[in-house]
């Protein structure tokens, strides 16, 4: 079975202004990786389905969607917080961006792909319950976990975020659901300045400035990985952002392709031994577009094991 990507044009719709580094040209670098990489036409290519307005609210509250609604603008942009704001088409990317880890659920628990990559934008794993945050509108793998857990009826979800920010929006999201385990690696302390404190269903693996790949992979070996055997995930979701690579410029870790590559084939074999080889992914952070490009190469590369 081939891994599918996700993608639609309409996600190239949001623009929070020319000098916002969340730009509709990362989704180009993530093609032209691919392509460099030999490795599109090797995909699955499915148009990403919008949310629909039940799916958002298994995670978001009815009053922010209407808050979002009535705020966007005819023209022009309207700011949600000092990183995030919308545009005309913003709220029809996030939809697609939500929507797409929805489809990809559907994908993988009916069997038609083991694995699949969404190449959406907005992100999603800073958007909390009732309001947007650091560039994220919707929870785009929150969306796509409460979606395996109310209509496929999965019994254990597994979240890796290894973005170089804390998904604080996914661990609020869940914090009360024993069914959900989020594994998460982060820069700390760095922003949103929090997530340091495990605790049940969320294994923190905070990271000070500096840290490179030796580090970064201990770390996992240490505590994300036993985590993760230990619950015996049926379905693994992947929070993609490829931020913490030594050339992104907003933030401070020292990885590199190697090092999602290496993350991916291990959380593979995990997801082969107790989810029947079931991954869903999707792209998070990466602002530095040659290195968001080979970074996701890789990982699509390990998820795909081509």
């Amino acid at each position: 079975m081939t891994c599918a990507y996700l993608t639609h044009a309409d996600c190239r719709l949001h623009n929070m202004g020319d000098a916002h580094p969340e730009s509709p040209a990362r989704l180009d670098a993530v093609e032209r990786g691919l392509r460099d990489a030999r490795l599109l036409d090797r995909l699955r290519r499915i148009e990403a389905p919008p949310a629909s307005r039940e799916q958002l609210l298994r995670v978001h509250e009815a009053t922010y969607l209407d808050r979002l609604n009535n705020s966007l603008p005819d023209e022009g942009i309207h700011r949600l917080d000092p990183d995030t704001a919308l545009s005309p088409g913003s709220l029809l990317s996030a939809q697609r961006a939500a929507g797409a880890v929805v489809g990809a659920v559907d994908l993988v628990m009916a069997g038609e792909v083991r694995s699949a990559f969404c190449a959406v934008r907005p992100p999603g794993h800073h958007a909390r319950p009732g309001r947007a945050m650091g560039f994220c509108i919707y929870g785009n793998v929150a969306v796509g976990v409460a979606h395996a857990l109310a209509v496929h009826r999965v019994k254990r979800v597994a979240v890796v975020d290894f973005d170089v920010h804390h998904g604080n929006g996914t661990e609020e999201m869940f914090r009360a659901e024993p069914r959900v385990l989020l594994v998460d690696s982060f820069q700390h302390p760095y922003y949103p300045h929090a997530g340091s404190q495990p605790r049940p269903g969320f294994v923190p693996i905070a990271l000070p400035a500096g840290t490179g790949g030796p580090a970064f992979r201990e770390a996992y070996r240490r505590s994300g990985l036993p985590a993760l055997k230990a619950f015996r995930p049926e379905l693994v979701f992947f929070s993609a952002g490829f931020d913490a690579h030594r050339d992104d410029p907003l933030a401070q870790l020292q990885l590199d392709e190697s090092d999602y590559a290496w993350l991916t084939h291990e959380v593979r074999d995990i997801a082969e031994a107790f989810a029947g080889g079931r991954m869903v992914s999707a792209l998070e952070g990466g602002y530095r577009l040659d290195a968001l490009g080979r970074s996701v190469a890789a990982h699509i590369a390990a998820l795909a094991d081509c």
